[in-house]
């Protein structure tokens, strides 16, 4: 084990702003078997998108076009595009032209505008926004310079309640106390999320229901700017709006290549829809600045460490299927700035057989996220025959676990930077190796499953902790939970026998 010298951090920092420079310069290599359309903020929907003088204009065309297997959507470089993606199978979705990588923003425009912010509360500096809006994860300032810490009150009885007592009502001017503090009001999310109950389990529908033509359900959106109007403070303000990037639901053979998913406010690429999915490949691609929002209002989270309180499960991922899967690879992309996780397969078998096979997540950056890969098989209701196999972890540099902003979540002991959880996990064939795992402010590493033959196999990662910080837990708990490894004087030790990764690079901060 060796000291992380400055001079060793600079270089790590180094080696990080390559790798996204090298990220954001890929070329489009991508080939078409199929039709080629483009997309362009200079097109027209009326058009045939054939050619790039004659591209389509919006997200809603590509999503209802009738695309063929083989068909290829290619996205103007330079551009930005709102709203989500509905991905057809086989299709490509990718990039054509010079300069950045085209975007896609979840919400309907930028809020840095003083027309569309009225003064609420002048004693406490809190504005509102004229317009309606949806639910929306955090607000995010001058591309990524500030972000909101979002507020969230208990739904009982009808009623807005602080979640800290629930004996006072949620007030506006007394709840958003520090600056740019914001508080989304989409109640109705209660009644229309998949559990709609609050949290004494009663329905809530006394209210009316604002929405738009496709359903989505509008509120009030407050802000605390001690500074002013935030349409005159701030250059760009995004909201992380309720909507997901690319949504490939349970299509087969999506690749993703070359695009830029920003300020999302669910998931940025999502599917699975607790089917078996097969060749979703995405590569190339800057993610950031996803999730936040209300899935659903329980009042049983068992995540939810204090109790009591009424609790709210918020949620967004970079790249996730949640379901069955094969040939599954996320490669060579730049993620950071992530509500939950960057990479993920997970289910909840629920008595079903799930098979999540022929994984690779290889050569991304991920940073700032609250589990920077996650994985999990959780096997219940009677499943005895899922499996995951064949799983590579490999050339990935992922940094600064539970460091983003994603910490503003109530669980906040739960961040590490490959987190498995401690469910069943039944597995085989699965390695970590020649990763960079530099610094977490809770685990490295959560590796558990029921039997320790189900573990991951490690080899050659570099490791950097501060003294004291944990590495994390590795092995079986059918006879109890593992122990959580502290980063010390012993820590090249600890991952050598206890992480079984013989061939480590150990460097502790002091």
């Amino acid at each position: 084990m060796k000291a992380a010298t400055k001079d060793f951090l600079c270089e790590i920092d180094a080696l990080a702003e390559r790798r996204k420079s090298e990220i954001r310069g890929t070329f489009d290599t991508v080939v078409a078997t199929g039709t080629v359309y483009y997309v362009s903020n200079s097109g027209d929907d009326s058009n045939d998108g054939l050619t790039p003088a004659s591209a389509w204009r919006t997200l809603a065309k590509v999503s209802q076009a009738n695309l063929a297997f083989g068909d290829c959507i290619k996205f103007k470089r330079g551009d930005i595009f709102r709203g989500s993606i509905t991905a057809k199978e086989g299709v490509t979705y990718c990039a054509f032209g010079e300069g950045a990588k085209p975007e896609i923003r979840s919400w309907d425009k930028n809020l840095a505008d003083p027309e569309l912010w009225e003064l609420y509360d002048a004693e406490h500096n809190i504005w509102r926004l004229r317009e309606k809006i949806i639910d929306c994860g955090t607000l995010v300032f001058n591309e990524g310079e500030r972000h909101s810490l979002r507020h969230i009150p208990t739904y009982k009885d009808g009623r807005l309640v602080c979640r800290d007592d629930e004996s006072r009502e949620f007030i506006v001017s007394e709840q958003l106390t520090g600056d740019l503090d914001c508080f989304p009001h989409c109640i109705d999310m209660a009644r229309l999320s998949k559990y709609p109950t609050t949290r004494d389990g009663e329905v809530i529908d006394d209210f009316p229901v604002p929405t738009l033509d496709n359903g989505e359900v509008l509120g009030d959106l407050y802000l605390k700017c001690d500074s002013g109007n935030p349409g005159e403070v701030f250059y760009s303000i995004e909201a992380l709006a309720r909507r997901i990037g690319l949504n490939f639901g349970d299509k087969n053979y999506v690749r993703v290549d070359n695009l830029c998913f920003k300020y999302i406010g669910w998931h940025a690429i999502k599917g699975g829809a607790c089917k078996h999915i097969k060749g979703l490949h995405v590569s190339n691609c800057e993610i950031g600045w996803v999730g936040g929002v209300i899935h659903n209002y329980f009042g049983n989270d068992p995540n939810y460490p204090e109790g009591g309180r009424g609790t709210v499960a918020r949620l967004g991922n970079g790249v996730e299927i949640y379901g069955g899967c094969e040939d599954y690879t996320v490669e060579n992309c730049y993620i950071y700035e992530i509500y939950d996780c960057g990479i993920t397969h997970q289910i909840t078998t629920n008595g079903k057989h799930y098979e999540m096979k022929n994984i690779l997540y290889r050569n991304n950056l991920i940073e700032r996220c609250v589990y920077g890969i996650e994985y999990f098989l959780d096997m219940n209701c009677g499943d005895t025959e899922s499996f995951m196999e064949n799983v590579e972890i490999s050339e990935n540099i992922i940094r600064y676990g539970g460091e983003g902003w994603g910490q503003q979540r109530h669980n906040k002991h739960t961040p590490a930077l490959i987190k498995g959880w401690s469910f069943y996990n039944r597995a085989r064939a699965q390695v970590i190796r020649n990763n960079v795992f530099d610094r977490s402010a809770y685990r490295m590493l959560h590796l558990v499953a029921r039997k320790e033959k189900y573990c991951p196999k490690l080899c050659g990662n570099t490791y950097i902790q501060y003294t004291g910080g944990m590495i994390g837990q590795w092995g079986g708990n059918e006879n109890g939970e593992p122990d959580v490894e502290i980063f010390d004087s012993a820590a090249e030790e600890k991952i050598r026998s206890v992480f079984r990764d013989k061939s480590p690079r150990v460097y502790i901060i002091n």
